[in-house]
């Protein structure tokens, strides 16, 4: 009995998002029953992705409005549910497993769940990735390693991404954070991702993130790139978050390295280019690339169209600038959906779900 109602909360969650596979070892139920009590599941059940207020919710399921409302809030302080507070209003929504229930464990993620999680990236959710993240998140390039007088629109550029938001969060990056407590974890820095609007509220009510102002945001950006992580907003163009990501602990980073051709999957309007005839074979691109898709040969490198994903990371610490970032062709750039609702439908849509 408790399978089948955990079974049915994993079929929910795979509508949503990017998805929540079943896989034959059955690692995402014990995930779980890790987060989830019966009383839980079954809540959660009884919601939807639309925000609702506990009275809403309480009609419906006959329940007394106090005892729903205690429950709606607990669930949301541990991670289970996302929760917006307007004046004396208070509204829930059932949330995703990624963005939602794996980041929201962020402040007290334990060895346990962290190895359920990384055990069911590779038998389940890596390949949900692979075919979601095209919606998912986006790469945009490093300011400074486009090409000189090409002007990338407003959300293809992360500072003005940061300056468009009237609240900006820094959080750990839950990735890293997840490596680091089952000794995994790679040595770049941790607080790097940023949560915007209601999202990023939601960190602050929990004590998941700070509140920093846009100067401490292009610090630690200019930080980001300098250790080599991948900035990746959501695909929206006005997106309700952005992960500077590594490709040793990012889920979609990993995913995407298991894949023949990442530049064919991913939402990205550049690719990098060299100058063979300036280039010294020193190899720092190859160090710094984190899809794998520059190589030495014969004193020269060459960059993989297939692999590359368009951060630039490759242009900024070439010694001889032999490596630019340019657009790809007209026919091949793309705009990306104009909010969050509309990136959900994509998807959706991709998915065979709309």
């Amino acid at each position: 009995m408790s399978e089948d109602l955990f079974r049915q909360l994993q079929k929910r969650l795979d509508q949503y998002s990017m998805g929540f596979p079943e896989t034959e070892s059955g690692i995402e139920l014990k995930i779980l029953e890790y987060l989830f009590s019966r009383d839980d599941a079954e809540m959660f059940l009884s919601l939807t992705q639309e925000l609702e207020e506990p009275g809403a919710v309480s009609s419906r399921l006959g329940r007394p409005p106090e005892e729903v409302a205690a429950q709606l809030d607990d669930m949301a302080e541990r991670g289970l549910l996302f929760r917006l507070k307007k004046g004396d209003a208070v509204r829930y929504a059932a949330i995703p497993f990624a963005h939602g229930l794996f980041e929201f464990q962020v402040k007290d993620i334990e060895p346990e769940f962290s190895e359920m999680v990384q055990q069911y990236f590779e038998e389940g959710l890596d390949g949900a990735m692979e075919k979601g993240a095209e919606y998912f998140v986006r790469t945009i390039p490093i300011q400074e390693s486009v090409e000189t007088g090409y002007n990338v629109a407003p959300y293809e550029d992360a500072v003005e991404i940061l300056r468009g938001k009237e609240k900006i969060v820094v959080t750990q990056c839950v990735c890293r954070k997840s490596m680091e407590v089952i000794d995994r974890s790679c040595d770049r820095p941790l607080e790097v991702c940023f949560m915007f609007g209601s999202m990023g509220q939601y960190y602050l009510d929990r004590e998941m993130g700070r509140r920093i102002d846009i100067e401490e945001a292009k610090e630690i950006l200019l930080k980001c790139h300098e250790a080599g992580l991948v900035t990746q907003p959501a695909t929206a163009q006005n997106p309700g978050g952005m992960c500077n990501c590594c490709g040793d602990c990012c889920g979609v980073l990993r995913a995407l390295n298991r894949h023949p051709k990442p530049a064919g999957i991913v939402f990205s309007n550049h690719y990098a280019v060299v100058d063979e005839d300036l280039c010294d074979g020193c190899e720092i691109c190859v160090d710094r690339c984190q899809m794998e898709a520059v190589t030495v040969s014969g004193g020269v490198c060459g960059v993989s169209l297939d692999r590359c994903i368009g951060c630039g990371l490759c242009v900024t610490t070439c010694p001889v600038e032999a490596i630019t970032l340019v657009p790809k062709p007209e026919g091949e750039q793309r705009t990306p959906p104009k909010n969050s609702f509309e990136q959900m439908m994509m998807m959706a849509k991709k998915r065979g779900l709309a």
